[in-house]
Parts: structure tokens; sequence; C-alpha cells
């Protein structure tokens, strides 16, 4: 059991170490020995638990893939209101690329893979987590009726990703809150059914609480590359 514990904190030390590199350098600046040395590991540990570089980043994406279905589930279960889900759902995933290395480098990686090999099954699966959100908010009466449920789905993921870009370029993502605020800003009006400014207001203001039963993300080094 040991041993077993053992080698289970190598491979996530190994795969923190790597995400970081490909964060930093992407992937393919990100030589084996940088990422050896960065998870402060040796080739032969490596290597007993990935076969390549590349079975890295699949992990890598794999990982972050995993923590955005999650978080989708999570705030799905507090039964809030659909707009409300969604503005929670960009604050934490904002929260998540500031904090979570394994975050950064798997939207980095994405991007950089674009769709070689399905590996743009994360973005696949986001936009139609919040294309069956926003069709749940259409049916409820909390989103306008004439919104087509795929084409916000799409657009709020790409405005979001534009957000994060441009936050990551001008600011190293320090603004990065006060940027998805902005968007938020300039989209409910568009969508929502209801025109009450301080009801808008409330949406915007929607944030996602931790429970305590989830542990939080340690905040690590924020890096720009």
């Amino acid at each position: 059991m040991v041993k077993q514990a053992r080698a289970v904190a190598t491979r996530q030390q190994i795969i923190t170490g790597a995400a970081r590199m490909f964060e930093r350098c992407g992937f393919e600046g990100a030589s084996l020995g940088d990422i050896v040395a960065g998870a402060g590991t040796t080739k032969g540990a490596l290597y007993f638990h990935f076969q390549s570089k590349d079975d890295l980043a699949s992990v890598v994406i794999a990982e972050q893939h995993r923590i955005s279905l999650d978080t989708v589930a999570a705030i799905a279960d507090t039964g809030t209101d659909a707009l409300r889900q969604l503005v929670m759902l960009t604050h934490e995933t904002a929260r998540q690329l500031i904090e979570d290395p394994i975050v950064r480098a798997g939207i980095r990686l994405v991007l950089e893979f674009g769709s070689v090999g399905g590996r743009d099954q994360p973005y696949r699966d986001w936009i139609e987590a919040a294309r069956a959100i926003v069709e749940a908010g259409i049916a409820r009466g909390q989103i306008a009726a004439t919104i087509d449920a795929g084409t916000f789905a799409r657009f709020l993921a790409e405005a979001f990703t534009g957000a994060q870009l441009v936050s990551q370029v001008l600011t190293c993502r320090q603004d990065l809150e006060h940027r998805v605020d902005a968007m938020w800003q300039l989209l409910l009006p568009s969508v929502a059914a209801t025109d009450d400014v301080d009801e808008l207001a409330g949406i915007r203001a929607a944030r996602w609480s931790r429970p305590e039963s989830i542990p939080n993300t340690p905040v690590t080094e924020q890096a720009c590359a």
C-alpha cells in the first residue's frame, strides 16, 4: 500500500511538473529533460508512468477536461437558474486558470493541437454542457425564447476564450475576473428574459461557493507565456 501510494504521488508530481512546463513553453518547447527537472524526479520514473511526451500531454488535457466537467456538474447541483449557472461557470473557470497550472496547460495544449487526434473534445463538451444549460433556461423562461441555444453556447465559449487570452497578454490574467464580469455586462441584456436592471446585476454577481467537501486548488505561481 505504501509503494502504491508513493507511485500515485509520483505520477501526480510528474503531471503537475509537465503541466507547468507545457503552460510555460508549449508542447514543442517543453523537453522531457525540463519536465523531469521541473517535477523533481527522474527519467526512469517518468517512463515508468508515461510512454512519451505526447502521452503526458494527453493526460494533462484529460485532467483539465475532468476538472471542467466536474465543475459543470457541481454548479448544476446548486439548482440555481440557468444564467446564474453560466456566470458561475465562467468565473470558476477563470479562477482555475489563475490558480491551477493543469488547467492553464490543458487549455494551452488544446489550442495548440486544435482538432488533431480528437483533442478538441474539452471544448466540444464544454459547449455542449453550456447548450444544455441554455436550453433549460429557455424552457423555464429565464432566457429569451428568441435565443438559439447552440449558437449562444458556442459564442459564450468564444467570448470567454477571447477574454482570457487578451487578459493573459495584457495583464498576465490579473484583470480576468473583471474582464469576465464586463463580458456578462454586455451579454446579459441580450439574452436574459428580464430587463430589470437590479435582477440583471444580481445575475452578474452570481459566484459558486466551493463546498468544504471539495478541496480547493492550491494557489500556484502565475506564469505568462
